[in-house]
């Protein structure tokens, strides 16, 4: 059975780079494709679902900007689960500044130079090994800045209260983009933070293995 994977803001299948699936399942990625201008999340990861077979039974797992548009293709497509990862599945949960930049139009002002040099800080500080690091900032540094800046006002604007079924949300207590405090994951990873499929891995494959498995017996 295939797992599709559907990367974060200005990143690619890389991150996913240290996920092991069950035996007989295989990862697919879907990758990003250009924008339409003033394009609405919803209205973009439809265009997504051209890249899914859906002729044959299918999961779906979304990394942070790819849990929300995998919460928004599950609405029109029916995979057997939909798996979110360090996100959010309807905007009630978005942090109040996020909801506040939104309604007064910043995202338009964020500059997605900036956001990748603050990124690579991050992770320079907090990835625990150096190949981690160089895989981080080689992903940033391929970001495509015009999808940055378009995915940035997307979610900010983004309006959804459906969660599809059956679903189950995987979160690192320390999340500092999404803080746990205001979502309700179904699986609680410890200490972990944003990018805790790369940091740690181990965690984000115990919790992956056990949901696709339960899921599909």
């Amino acid at each position: 059975m295939k797992v599709y994977f559907i990367p974060g803001i200005g990143a690619d299948y890389r991150l996913f780079t240290h996920i092991q699936l069950p035996e007989g399942y295989t990862a697919s990625y879907v990758h990003w494709i250009d924008p339409i201008e003033n394009e609405k999340l919803g209205d973009y990861a439809f265009r997504l679902t051209g890249q899914i077979d859906t002729s044959e039974p299918f999961i779906l797992v979304g990394l942070s900007l790819g849990g929300m548009m995998a919460v928004e293709i599950a609405k029109r497509l029916r995979p057997i689960c939909t798996i979110i990862i360090s996100s959010i599945p309807v905007t009630d949960h978005l942090p109040g500044y996020f909801r506040v930049a939104g309604r007064l139009g910043m995202g338009r002002l964020i500059s997605p130079s900036f956001l990748k040099a603050a990124s690579s800080a991050k992770h320079a500080l907090t990835m625990n090994s150096a190949s981690n690091r160089r895989l981080m900032f080689d992903i940033i540094r391929a970001g495509d800045n015009r999808f940055i800046r378009w995915a940035i006002n997307a979610v900010l604007e983004w309006d959804n209260k459906e969660i599809p079924q059956p679903f189950y949300h995987i979160h690192g207590t320390r999340d500092e983009i999404f803080p746990i405090g205001l979502t309700s994951p179904t699986h609680i990873v410890e200490k972990g933070g944003h990018m805790f499929v790369v940091s740690h891995p181990e965690k984000a494959n115990h919790f992956l293995k056990e949901i696709i498995l339960q899921s599909t017996r």
